[in-house]
């Protein structure tokens, strides 16, 4: 490069490229979108999410996240003997349940939609599991915890209460985050 070219770099008819790019700037645009304003921009919004989610912490912190569920009898506990299971829906029409009565005698309540696609599980008394036929998923009868097969969440708890012989669901338990 010659000594009369360095002198004429920052001169705007020079023709150094690295001069020549700089010529499609707008100073207004370059004023309107830099950093700063990114900066601004994204504590704004961090801000205003962070508001938005104080109305579901107050809830979360005063207890008062799931709502009470009514007291619903699903059977009596003379007609599912052991190793049978019932279906039954709770909380609402729309979420199905399974009461299994366990090879063991024990009572256990499960929402029946498997929590891998939503498929309904059974319970598979020879193996006492209970059994997702659509991928092969398994869960353990005991806890709702899955087994084996790709469901990874472990299914939603109905609590249950046996009085006089009959059961009834009294809420539900989603234990996982």
């Amino acid at each position: 490069m010659t000594d009369k070219k360095k002198l004429g770099r920052n001169q705007k008819d020079t023709e150094d490229d690295m001069i020549n790019l700089v010529d499609n700037l707008n100073r207004e645009d370059d004023l309107k979108y830099n950093r700063r304003a990114f900066l601004k921009t994204a504590v704004g919004t961090s801000v205003a999410l962070s508001v938005a989610t104080i109305p579901f912490t107050v809830r979360a912190m005063l207890g008062i996240a799931e709502e009470d569920h009514e007291r619903v009898e699903i059977a009596k506990l003379a007609d599912l003997p052991e190793g049978e299971s019932v279906t039954f829906y709770y909380p609402t029409e729309k979420d199905p349940a399974l009461l299994i009565h366990t090879v063991n005698g024990d009572l256990k309540a499960y929402n029946s939609a498997c929590t891998h696609l939503m498929c309904p599980v059974f319970y598979e008394k020879t193996q006492d599991v209970l059994l997702c036929p659509c991928h092969a998923g398994y869960f353990d009868v005991n806890n709702g915890q899955p087994k084996a097969g790709p469901p990874q969440r472990e299914l939603p708890l109905i609590e249950i209460e046996v009085d006089n012989g009959i059961v009834y669901a009294v809420g539900r338990q989603y234990r996982h985050g």
